[in-house]
Parts: C-alpha cells; sequence; structure tokens
C-alpha cells in the first residue's frame, strides 16, 4: 500500500481494523512499552506532541492527507469514522496552519472519535482542552485554512516520519505516538505483555534496593570497558 502514498482525490469506504478489545488494551501499557516491545519501531517524530497531559488513548487509524493551508479533506473523513477510531493527518508538504479547532472537534466527538494525532497545526487549544478531546500536533497556530484542494481519505500517509495504513492501532499519551501495524497487533501486544511484567518485577527489585548494576549484569560489561574503581585518587599516580 506504500505505493498509493501521495494520492489525491481517493476515499477508501471500507477499511479493515483490529479486534476493539486488543486495540483498547494497548492503551494500558503506553507508548514507551509498546515501542520497545514491538522492536523499538512506529514512534512519531517527538516534533508530534500532546497539547494536553495525563491523556493516553488507542484507537484504529483513520488517515487523512491533506494539502498545505487546506482542511476540506478533514469533514470529508468524519463521514469514514467509527467509534474508537483516532484521525490521523499529515499536509501533502509541510505545513503548521491551524487546521484544527473546537468545530471540527465536536464533529469527531459526535461520531466517537477518541483523537486526533496531526503532522501539522491546531487551534482553539484551551477549548479542546476543555472539551476533553486529546490532540497530538505539530504546532499551534492561529492561522486558518481553506477548503479547495482534494486530498485522500484511508490511503497510507507518512505521519510524523512513519508510514500509517489506515486500520493500523495508534496509541498515544505523555511521551509520545506510536504506530503499531493492524496485522502485528497480536503479536505486540503479546511481546508487550510480557514486557510489562518485566518491568513490574525490576521495578519491585528496585524499590527493595537492588541495583540496576546487578539486576541487569552490567558489571562484567563495565569491566570490559575498562571502568575502574578507586578508593583514593594517589592510585591514579598523576
Amino acid at each position: 500500500m506504500s505505493t498509493l502514498v501521495g494520492k489525491t482525490g481517493v476515499v477508501l469506504r471500507n477499511i479493515e481494523r483490529a479486534g476493539a478489545g486488543l486495540v483498547d488494551e494497548l492503551a494500558a501499557y503506553g507508548v514507551a512499552t509498546i515501542h520497545e516491545a514491538q522492536g523499538r519501531k512506529g514512534l512519531l517524530a517527538p516534533s508530534i506532541s500532546a497539547i494536553q497531559q495525563g491523556t493516553s488513548v488507542s484507537g484504529s487509524a483513520v488517515t487523512v492527507l491533506v494539502a498545505p493551508g487546506d482542511n476540506w479533506m478533514f469533514h470529508v473523513a468524519v463521514e469514514q469514522c467509527r467509534p474508537s477510531d483516532v484521525l490521523v493527518v499529515a499536509p501533502s508538504s509541510p505545513c503548521t496552519d491551524g487546521y484544527f479547532g473546537d468545530l471540527l472537534a465536536t464533529s469527531l466527538k459526535a461520531h466517537g472519535v477518541r483523537a486526533l494525532v496531526i503532522d501539522a497545526g491546531v487551534r482553539d487549544t484551551r477549548t479542546l482542552r476543555q472539551m476533553g478531546f486529546p490532540v497530538w500536533s505539530r504546532a499551534v497556530s492561529a492561522q486558518g485554512t481553506i477548503k479547495e484542494t482534494l486530498g485522500s481519505v484511508n490511503l497510507p500517509i507518512i505521519c510524523g516520519g512513519q508510514l500509517v495504513n489506515p486500520g493500523d492501532v495508534v496509541v498515544a499519551d505523555d511521551d509520545g505516538v506510536v504506530i503499531v501495524r493492524r496485522d502485528e497487533v497480536t503479536q505486540v501486544l503479546e511481546a508487550t505483555r510480557r514486557r510489562a511484567d518485566l518491568e513490574e518485577q525490576k521495578a519491585l527489585r528496585l524499590a527493595s534496593g537492588e541495583l540496576g548494576l546487578d539486576i541487569y549484569n552490567m558489571r562484567p560489561r563495565l569491566a570490559e570497558k575498562g571502568l575502574r574503581y578507586i578508593d583514593s585518587l594517589d592510585e591514579l599516580g598523576e
């Protein structure tokens, strides 16, 4: 599907989504754990950041390609959204205009959309926070947009440096945004569960006073690198 990146004038009405239970469970583990568990891939650029704090969401991606300074395709995309989706938007060339505000958020909320991830700008951020509509964006800008140029809906896009296919799972929290391929959700979730269990065990050991040096067996490798322990600077012989 990556050969379709950048194609305009198309709306794909039927996309495959991962099972709702799998999607929802991923949100509980968080972006950092999922990113590590799936081989440190799928993480959007850190410039795509949350306009709010303390929010964790997951959902199936409805992808939108927009023209610079033009938010027409947002309105087209709303019709294609289902409850629990996340709208993922990228411009066809870099733009930080405020594509999205409280009115579009009201429309998305009415259709059960959980969040917006956009590689561009948004505005009305105070109202969006008051509404409780989560947004991860590249910029905040009061600059408005027009409605003139066609883009696409539910074709592959590049957002925050990552390929996002419609139906991929989006997980977002205070740490950023990670994409899980739809056809990899089951194995990624299993790997994430295992990693979360290991992290919990390590946290208990650290809380009891054990050192990371011993839990992670770091001492032999540090010695190989030449790390020395001395009790007095006189031992340096300088």
